[in-house]
C-alpha cells in the first residue's frame, strides 16, 4: 500500500496539524518537534549522548543475546530455530529500541546505525505474515507461551498482540521521521489495516478492548502520519469498548477494564497500562472534542495528583500487579514506581497540556522527568531500574537487563525525545515549558523564530533567552513559572512546603524589568519580537522542605528536601557508610547547598546537621553531619542504604532490630525469592507494607513454606511471626488456616518441633510460639493457606 505522509510525531508526543482530507479539527497547541531543538547544556545533552552511544547499543546487544532478533528471523523462515524468551511481548523491546535509535539518527547521522536499522526492519518485514499479522511467538508456534495467548490469534485479551502492534506503529513513525524511509511504516500500515478489519463494532468483528493499552495513542500517531481517519476511529473504538464486558471477556481493574472509561474516577490497576490508556484517551478526546472522555481523563488525573503521586513523580504503589494501591497509601521501601510508568505519566501530562495549555500539567511532568524517570537509568547508561523505590536497605540494585525488559528499551526511546518537551507553539504564542540550554527553530506560519537558551538549570535558576526572528506580527512568549516557585509542590494538597517563601521570580526584557501578566501558570510576554531581543529569567533556588498530607501515614513525622525541580535523598555512601534509617533532622535545620563538579557527573548536594538515634541509652542522641544527593543519581556507586523521607523526631527514626538469630540467616521460600522476612524493621500493624515484606504471590489455598538456613548450627527455642493482612485486586492476603515449624536434623530430615504453646495467628502483633530447644542448620515455617486467599509475613524472628 502506498502511504501518504502528512505530519510526523515525536515519541509519546502528539504533533497535531492538518492534512488534506482530514475532517477532524486540529487542537490549538502543537509540539515543536525535537528535531528542531538541539540541546547543548551540561545536564541533558550529556545524558542524551550517553543514551545514543551507550544505552541504545547496549540494549540492541542484549536483544541479540537473548534471541529477540532471532525470533523475527525464525518467524520469517530465515533461520530454523525455536522461539526464545519467556514473554510474548519481547518483540516490543526491539521496537522501542529501534524507535530510540531512529531519534538518535535524527540528532546525529550515523551510517552504521542507519544500515543496522535497515537490516533489522528487513527481519521484521520477513516475520510479518501475508495478511499483515505480526506477533512472533504465535507465528513461531511457541507452545510454552500458550498460557499468555491461548490457542492462536486474538484468543486472549491479555495476549499482548495489540500491545506489540502499538509499539510497532510508534517505531515506524519515528523511523520515517528520522530517515524519510517508509520501509517500517509500510509494515505498520499493513498490520493496522488488518487490525481495523478484525476489531470493531460490526457483526463478525471482535468486540473487545486492547487488553494492554498503547495501541490507542499509537493509532492516533498513525492517523496523523497517514491522514487516514480510520486509525483514529479504531483508537476511539478500543477506548469506548473498555469496561463493557463484550464478547464475554471478564472485567478487570488490572487493565482499567472494570467499568466504561467515562465512569472511571480513581486510578486502579496496572500503572503503566493506565498511563498509556489515558494518554490515548486524551489524544482521542481532544481530537474528537469528546467532553465526557476528557472529563474522565482529568478526573483520574486529579485522583492521582491529589492522592497517589509520589514526591518523585512516580506512580504505582504496589509490586503486586505493578499497580496502584488505595488513596494515600504511599509506601516507601516497597514503592514500585516502575520506570515505564513514569514515562507514561510524562506522556499523559504532556497531552493534557496540549489540550488545555495549563502549566500544572507540566509541573507534574517536570517532577517526574527530573526524579522518578531519569532515576531509571544509571549515569553510565548501561544499567537500569525496573522499579524506583523511595527507600532501600541494600535490597535494590540496577541491572544491565531484565527478563521482562520493557524498561531499558523504553528509556532509550524516551531519552532521545527529551528536546521535544522544551517548547510548544500556538497560532500566536510560543511556550517555554522546560529550561535547558540549546537552540530551537520554531516555525510561525511562513516565518521562523529562533531561540537560544542559556542556563545551568536545574542547578541554577538563571535562564537567558536570546531571540532571532523574522516573524512580522506580534506574538506572545509564554514562560512557565514552575509551581514550586509559587509555593506549590503539586497542583493539589498532597504535599506542602514547610518554609513558604516570599521571594519570587524576576523577568527582564532587554535588561529592563517588565510588568508580567500571568495566565494558567505562565508569564506572558507580548510584543513584536526582533532579532537581538533578550529575556532574562531568574527563579528562586533555595532548598525547600516538604511534608506530606496527614493521611499519608508512612510519611508522618518525616520531611523531604527539594531544590528547584530536584528531589533529594540520603545515601549511605555520603554518610559514613552507615544505615540512614537511624538518622533524623529537626524541621528547622539549616541546609547548605553546594555544587560538586566531580561527584556523580556534577550535582548540587545538600548538607545539614542531624542526629543519630541511640537505642537503649539514657544519653542524648549523637549529632552527625548529613549529606543529601539528587534522588536520580542514587545507586551509581553500588547498593546502598537510602531514603528520601527523613524523620524529624527521634521517635520516628528506626534502629533496626538485628539481635535475633534470623538476622544472620539465609532465606528461601516455596515460591523462590523471599524478601523482607528478617530485615529488622518492626511493623506498626498487619497492614504495614512500608518496608520490605514477604508474600506467597498468587497462591490460593495451597501449602507453602519459608525457611531460614545457617552456615553453622544454631540453637533455637522460639519463633515470632507477624502476619500480613492486605487487600489487593489480584489476591487478598489473610492469616493462614494453620501453620507449623520444623527443623532439619543431622540426617537432613525435616522434623516438627515440640511446641510448648499454641500456634497463633493474631493480627497486629508478633505471634510467639515456644518449643523445646533444637540445634539445627535450618528451620522451616509451613503454612496451609486459606481457600480463596493468599498469605504473607511482615517479619519472622527466631530466638
Amino acid at each position: 500500500m502506498k502511504v501518504r505522509i502528512c505530519t510526523i510525531l515525536l515519541s509519546g508526543i502528539l504533533l497535531i496539524s492538518g492534512c488534506k482530507n482530514n475532517k477532524v479539527e486540529p487542537v490549538t497547541i502543537e509540539q515543536v518537534p525535537f528535531t528542531n531543538v538541539h540541546l547543548n547544556d551540561s545536564f541533558w545533552a550529556p545524558k542524551i549522548e550517553v543514551n545514543r552511544t551507550v544505552s541504545i547499543p547496549s540494549a540492541f546487544k542484549k536483544s541479540e543475546e537473548t534471541g529477540r532478533m532471532d525470533n523475527f528471523a525464525a518467524a520469517g523462515g530465515i533461520i530454523d530455530k525455536e522461539h526464545q524468551g519467556d514473554f510474548p511481548f519481547d518483540d516490543t523491546d526491539v521496537y522501542k529500541i529501534l524507535e530510540g535509535a531512529s531519534y538518535a539518527l535524527a540528532v546525529k547521522p550515523d551510517t552504521e546505525l542507519d544500515q543496522y536499522l535497515d537490516s533489522l526492519i528487513y527481519l521484521i518485514g520477513e516475520a510479518q505474515e501475508d495478511d499483515g499479522y505480526l506477533f512472533t511467538c504465535i507465528t513461531n508456534k511457541c507452545d510454552r507461551l500458550k498460557g499468555w495467548y491461548g490457542e492462536g490469534r486474538w484468543d486472549r485479551l491479555n495476549s499482548h498482540e495489540l500491545y506489540n502492534c502499538g509499539h510497532l506503529y510508534e517505531a515506524a513513525v519515528a523511523h520515517y521521521q528520522a530517515t524519510g524511509k517508509t520501509s517500517l511504516l509500510n509494515i505498520a500500515v499493513k498490520n493496522a489495516d488488518l487490525i481495523y478489519k478484525v476489531f470493531g463494532p460490526n457483526e463478525g468483528q471482535k468486540h473487545v478492548p486492547s487488553g494492554h493499552p498503547i495501541i490507542e495513542m499509537a493509532l492516533v500517531k498513525l492517523y496523523h502520519a497517514t491522514g487516514d481517519k480510520k486509525y483514529l476511529d479504531l483508537a476511539h473504538y478500543f477506548i469506548d469498548e473498555t469496561g463493557k464486558g463484550t464478547d464475554g471477556h471478564e472485567l478487570s481493574e488490572y487493565s482499567q477494564d472494570h467499568m466504561p472509561v467515562v465512569d472511571q474516577e480513581e486510578a486502579v490497576g496496572h500503572a503503566v497500562r493506565l498511563g498509556y490508556l489515558y494518554s490515548g484517551i486524551t489524544d482521542v478526546a481532544s481530537l474528537l472534542h469528546d467532553e465526557e472522555l476528557m472529563k474522565a481523563s482529568k478526573r483520574v488525573w486529579e485522583n492521582i495528583v491529589s492522592k497517589k503521586l509520589y514526591i518523585t513523580g512516580g506512580i504505582g504503589q504496589r509490586a503486586q500487579g505493578e499497580g496502584f494501591g488505595p488513596n494515600y497509601e504511599l509506601n516507601n521501601m516497597t514503592s514500585y514506581c516502575e520506570t515505564c510508568a513514569s514515562i507514561s505519566n510524562v506522556y499523559w501530562n504532556y497531552r493534557l497540556f496540549l489540550h488545555e495549555g495549563a502549566a500544572k500539567y507540566y509541573d507534574v511532568l517536570e517532577r517526574t522527568l527530573y526524579n522518578g524517570l531519569i532515576s531509571g537509568v544509571s549515569l553510565s547508561g548501561d544499567r537500569f531500574f525496573y522499579d524506583n523505590p523511595l527507600e532501600s536497605d541494600h535490597n535494590h540494585d540496577r541491572a544491565p537487563w531484565f527478563g521482562c525488559a520493557c524498561c531499558p528499551g523504553n528509556v532509550t526511546r524516551f531519552m532521545a525525545s527529551v528536546p521535544g518537551y522544551v517548547y510548544a507553539k500556538a497560532k500566536d504564542a510560543v511556550y517555554v515549558n522546560l529550561f535547558a540550554g540549546g537552540t530551537a527553530s520554531i516555525p510561525m506560519g511562513n516565518d521562523t523564530l529562533n531561540l537560544t537558551q542559556n542556563t545551568t538549570y536545574p542547578w541554577s535558576g538563571k535562564i537567558k533567552l536570546s531571540v532571532q526572528s523574522n516573524v512580522k506580527k506580534d506574538f506572545k512568549i509564554k514562560i512557565r513559572i514552575p509551581g514550586w516557585v509559587k509555593n506549590n509542590v503539586l497542583p493539589s494538597d498532597l504535599y506542602h512546603f514547610v518554609n513558604q517563601h516570599d521571594s519570587t521570580y524576576t523577568i527582564k526584557v532587554n535588561r529592563k524589568e517588565v510588568e508580567i501578566v500571568e495566565e494558567n501558570g505562565y508569564a506572558v510576554l507580548s510584543g513584536n519580537w526582533k532579532s537581538g531581543d533578550e529575556i532574562d529569567i531568574e527563579l528562586p533556588m533555595e532548598t525547600r522542605k516538604i511534608v506530606a498530607h496527614d493521611k499519608v501515614l508512612y510519611d508522618k513525622d518525616k520531611m523531604a528536601f527539594q531544590r528547584g525541580p530536584v528531589v533529594y535523598c540520603f545515601e549511605d555512601k555520603d554518610n559514613s557508610n552507615e544505615s540512614v534509617f537511624d538518622k533524623y533532622v529537626h524541621q528547622d535545620v539549616d541546609v547548605k547547598a553546594k555544587f560538586e563538579e566531580d561527584l556523580l557527573g556534577g550535582v548540587v548536594t545538600l548538607s545539614m546537621t542531624g542526629n543519630k538515634k541511640i537505642k537503649g541509652n539514657n544519653v542524648d542522641d549523637d549529632a552527625v553531619m548529613l549529606k543529601a544527593i539528587p534522588y536520580f543519581a542514587w545507586n551509581n556507586r553500588g547498593t546502598a542504604s537510602m531514603k528520601i523521607w527523613t524523620p524529624i523526631t527521634s521517635e520516628a527514626a528506626t534502629v533496626k532490630n538485628t539481635t535475633d538469630i534470623s538476622a544472620k540467616a539465609e532465606v528461601a521460600a516455596s515460591t523462590g525469592w523471599a524478601p523482607g522476612l528478617n530485615d529488622g524493621f518492626d511493623p506498626e500493624n498487619s497492614g504495614d507494607i512500608d518496608k520490605s515484606y514477604f508474600y506467597w504471590w498468587l497462591k490460593d489455598g495451597s501449602e507453602e513454606w519459608v525457611e531460614y538456613s545457617f552456615k553453622k548450627p544454631v540453637t533455637v527455642s522460639s519463633s515470632s511471626v507477624y502476619w500480613l493482612h492486605l487487600d489487593h485486586y489480584d489476591v487478598n492476603y489473610r492469616v493462614p488456616e494453620s501453620y507449623k515449624l520444623s527443623y532439619k536434623n543431622n540426617k537432613g530430615e525435616w522434623v516438627e518441633v515440640k511446641n510448648h504453646s499454641e500456634y497463633e495467628s493474631k493480627l497486629n502483633q508478633y505471634n510467639k510460639v515456644s518449643f523445646s530447644p533444637v540445634k539445627t542448620k535450618a528451620i522451616r515455617l509451613s503454612a496451609k493457606i486459606q481457600k480463596g486467599f493468599s498469605a504473607g509475613i511482615l517479619e519472622w524472628k527466631l530466638n
